[in-house]
């Protein structure tokens, strides 16, 4: 009881972190606190865990962030570069530039499963993330030299390969350092990192595309060397910043880490070093879970609609101004965007809810796509670009927390489902790139947008009432129902800790 106590103590402070361990936890011994905090007053635990969380959030959000910022300058320069010519030297058409885009998906979506099995298994996760960006700078700087549409193609398709390491294992990593109080604000951080990259991404292209014929090379080449080239220095010099797992994290104290593990393993019944289930036997879990089939579905509308991201610079040039006020004009959208994701996650994390938020963005996003629509009007229709980033975004979000919250063990199947909703969640970018023609109204685009707005609804409806009815099972104290709800991934520990699916 004493420990409950405690635990109750510091869930209460939601600014409040920890983390993931591997203590060798049997039986019962996950509910007591670890020898080396016996001593001390509730008090004093709740002030160590203060002192966790600022330590590490001071280190793993900064550097985490600046790495997805480079993620999306690289992923997304290849839109500016259109601005500047890359489609008349390259000599190809308005379908061969949707395959070009469309192609790194190819490369990054199935390399995501495996890369986010293989981390469960790495000491230091953020060394592998690192690397990866190291090598993903590379690729994009080697951009520059292609000289043709088929060169294009295969740096594309290599790079989403490399790609596919950060975002997943992101995640993952994330979810191993924080609970379910603060881990959707760090997501909301994670998700601003990018917007900033979409915001200066313009900006930073806009600034370098200037060198337009220095030395002789086209401005959408140095906008490739530079980008990268700093990528990889980035890359590098974070790989000697990134903590290991709570465990083994050299950043602290052993007191501390045993707290960080103890919490972990207080909420979710089990910690990472505690369970000895097999990348097979978690993948296996997570594919015959009915929660994640819903989940990638609900996922792959949503990243439909976040497929903008993709065309943004070109949506913004069919309002009729020059490609450098183009670039410009993209920073607003994604600042807002950013700010309101924060405010989004805050709340989500406060009043414990997600479901009812999902829904509001969906709305809104689906009045934005009618004006974008129905009008020409300049003001109205940029009105609706600003908008958009932020409401059709904003529900992935919400659904990678409810992926580390709801399939949180094992700890293999977690890492499974969060590749899993990604990666396949994610081949609508494929697709969807060919939809943006017809400019300026895209009515093909923003119609079927629309529609998949409006599903997207439907069927996160559908995974509450799922959710909501495997609650009842574990509330209804028969044995034979708290069975059936046993077979989506709740365990003993869990039962015994009276967790319950939440959010929704």
């Amino acid at each position: 009881m004493e420990a409950k106590k405690d635990l109750e103590l510091i869930v209460e402070d939601d600014t409040l972190s920890c983390a993931e361990g591997q203590l060798d936890v049997s039986g019962n011994t996950n509910k007591r606190l670890p020898q080396s905090l016996q001593g001390l007053s509730d008090e004093e635990i709740a002030q160590l865990s203060r002192k966790i969380v600022r330590k590490i959030d001071l280190i793993i959000l900064p550097t985490i962030g600046i790495l997805y910022i480079l993620n999306y300058i690289d992923r997304q320069n290849l839109a500016s570069a259109r601005l500047q010519g890359i489609t008349e030297d390259l000599h190809m058409t308005t379908e061969q530039f949707a395959t070009a885009v469309s192609i790194l998906f190819v490369g990054y979506l199935p390399f995501q499963i495996p890369s986010n099995l293989l981390i469960t298994k790495i000491s230091r996760p953020g060394m592998y993330i690192c690397a990866a960006v190291a090598v993903w700078g590379a690729i994009s700087a080697a951009t520059a030299a292609v000289n043709s549409y088929g060169q294009l193609l295969v740096v594309r398709a290599i790079l989403g390969a490399a790609e596919a390491v950060f975002f997943p294992g992101a995640i993952y990593y994330l979810s191993a350092w924080y609970t379910r109080t603060e881990l959707g604000k760090r997501i909301a951080g994670l998700y601003i990192a990018q917007q900033v990259g979409n915001a200066f991404g313009g900006l930073f292209a806009a600034a370098i595309l200037q060198l337009d014929g220095v030395h002789g090379i086209a401005g959408w080449r140095w906008l490739f060397i530079i980008e990268g080239s700093a990528t990889v220095g980035l890359g590098i010099i974070c790989a000697c910043i990134m903590p290991e797992l709570p465990h083994n994290c050299r950043l602290l104290f052993q007191e501390q880490r045993d707290l960080a593990v103890w919490r972990i393993e207080s909420e979710a019944g089990a910690a990472e070093g505690t369970e000895h289930e097999s990348v097979l036997k978690g993948f296996s879990k997570a594919l015959s879970d009915p929660k994640l089939i819903l989940l990638i579905f609900c996922n792959m509308l949503s990243q439909v609609q976040g497929s903008i991201v993709n065309y943004f610079p070109t949506l913004v040039d069919s309002l009729g101004f020059s490609s450098t006020i183009s670039l410009l004009l993209t920073a607003p959208p994604y600042i807002l965007a950013g700010a309101v994701y924060y405010v989004i996650m805050f709340y989500s994390d406060r009043k414990n809810t997600a479901y009812p938020i999902i829904l509001i963005c969906v709305t809104i996003s689906i009045v934005m796509y009618v004006i974008s629509m129905a009008t020409l009007n300049t003001g109205a229709r940029y009105f609706a670009m600003v908008v958009l980033p932020f409401a059709s975004v904003g529900p992935q979000l919400l659904l990678y927390k409810t992926i580390n919250l709801h399939l949180t063990r094992p700890v293999s199947k977690r890492a499974a489902a969060s590749a899993l909703v990604n990666a396949i969640g994610g081949t609508s970018n494929i697709w969807a790139s060919y939809l943006y023609y017809s400019s300026p109204r895209f009515y093909a685009a923003f119609g079927t947008l629309m529609a998949r707005g409006f599903l997207l609804g439907v069927t996160i409806t559908v995974y509450r009432w799922l959710v909501l009815r495997e609650n009842k099972r574990l509330d209804s104290g028969n044995p034979e129902e708290i069975t059936k709800a046993m077979k989506g991934g709740v365990t003993d520990e869990m039962i015994q800790l009276n967790w319950r699916y939440e959010m929704y």
